[in-house]
């Protein structure tokens, strides 16, 4: 879809309501699941391959000045939680030191109270089993006992009681794209953004919604033809791996992997930007959770790209690589727990930590014996800064540290 529609470029112009209230019964980042490298590899000999080219790393960086890793060792700093479904695992999201909601594919839906210590199965009692089981549940999103529910094909769930009872919000078949992340913001309010790039508000639980951009992705890209990032000119198509930060400011990938675009709250349009490597991009996402501070990139091959500094009216950001030995396997996400531990993991349910601020990392070796593959990790400040790492046939890490 390259433009809105006429009565959609109208609202979004004049900053009124995005789409009408339907009769009838009306989460933070998207889960990244880029593909990641297959590979035949015996998983011992990796871990044992990671661990030699992780020392040579180690003697290179000695010689080259650059800060050596804090321990040239595998470690072991997560433990698997029992939840109730072997289905992945998407999001996660608490609204307190104890409750918290996961969602994943097949309708699989958990509820904890104890911090994520155990989980119980949940359902919606508004969607009857055979409907439930159809959906891909792939964002939950709370804020002071209100939570979203975001699922493929397009639903989005509702509830003012922390989970107790759910309602069906209807979304408009003129919406652009398909709706890919939501956040709650709190009482009644939520925002919303699709994979065409357009980003909208509500204020009353879903009943009208506010557009913030413009005009789609598509639409900006087509419109200024000579943009100077490649791939950008007379582009069709769609975004994923939208990210936003803390701050309301959003990052997103072409579906081509080719170059990567950014939007401020304020801002009319989306901005392109060059991805300064041959290499398909697979993910990004911010540094520290905000745009401020650095953006982060994976390549195919098991790449990871590192920026620290932001102009978003460039063309091209400085990203440095990390020091990180995938042998191939892709990363999926990367996570910082503070200003010096980030965690990256990804495929075959590998996992990587650095503890000087992203610029090498060791083998963690959490999940090495478990079949699989980790789409997303999620450290929560508020909440102690409890760690969580999500992958398929139901896999959920519990962050213990180095005492594990």
């Amino acid at each position: 879809m390259k433009l809105f529609s006429a009565a959609f470029l109208a609202v979004a112009a004049t900053n009124v309501s995005a789409f009408a209230p339907s009769r009838g019964h009306l989460s933070q980042r998207t889960a990244a699941l880029s593909a990641t490298t297959s590979s035949e590899e015996d998983r011992r000999s990796f871990v044992t391959k990671s661990a030699a080219t992780t020392a040579a790393g180690v003697l290179a960086a000695s010689t080259a000045g650059v800060p050596l890793p804090a321990s040239a060792a595998a470690t072991k700093q997560w433990r698997q939680v029992k939840v109730p479904f072997e289905d992945t695992v998407y999001d996660i999201d608490f609204d307190s030191p104890t409750h918290g909601y996961i969602v994943g594919a097949r309708g699989s839906f958990a509820e904890t109270n104890d911090g994520g210590a155990t989980w119980e199965p949940r359902s919606f009692s508004n969607l009857d089993a055979e409907e439930e089981i159809t959906y891909r549940f792939q964002v939950v999103s709370f804020e002071g006992g209100e939570g979203w529910v975001l699922g493929k094909p397009t639903l989005l769930l509702h509830t003012k009681d922390s989970g107790k009872s759910w309602e069906r919000i209807p979304l408009s078949p003129k919406l652009p794209g398909e709706p890919t992340g939501i956040l709650a913001t709190g009482p009644n309010s939520a925002e919303m953004i699709t994979s065409s790039g357009a980003v909208y508000v509500t204020e009353n639980a879903g009943r009208n919604w506010k557009a913030q951009v413009k005009e789609t992705i598509d639409a900006t890209l087509n419109r200024i033809s000579s943009s100077g990032v490649s791939g950008a000119s007379y582009f069709t198509g769609s975004i994923v791996n939208e990210q936003r930060d803390s701050k309301g400011s959003y990052l997103a990938v072409s579906s081509r992997g080719n170059f990567f675009l950014t939007w401020e709250p304020g801002q009319d349009f989306w901005i392109p930007h060059n991805r300064g490597t041959p290499r398909r991009i697979q993910n990004m996402g911010f540094v520290r959770g905000e745009i401020k501070n650095g953006l982060w990139m994976t390549l195919n091959g098991g790449k990871l790209l590192v920026s620290k500094t932001t102009d978003l009216q460039a063309e091209e950001f400085p990203f440095e690589e990390a020091n990180i030995k995938t042998g191939g396997y892709g990363i999926t996400d990367v996570a910082w727990r503070n200003d010096d531990e980030v965690w990256a993991v990804g495929g075959s349910n590998t996992m990587y930590v650095s503890k000087d601020n992203g610029k090498n990392f060791v083998f963690d070796k959490s999940a090495n014996d478990i079949p699989g593959n980790l789409y997303n990790v999620k450290f929560f400040p508020s909440y102690g800064n409890a760690g969580w790492a999500l992958g398929s046939s139901g896999l959920l890490l519990k962050y213990v540290g180095e005492n594990a």
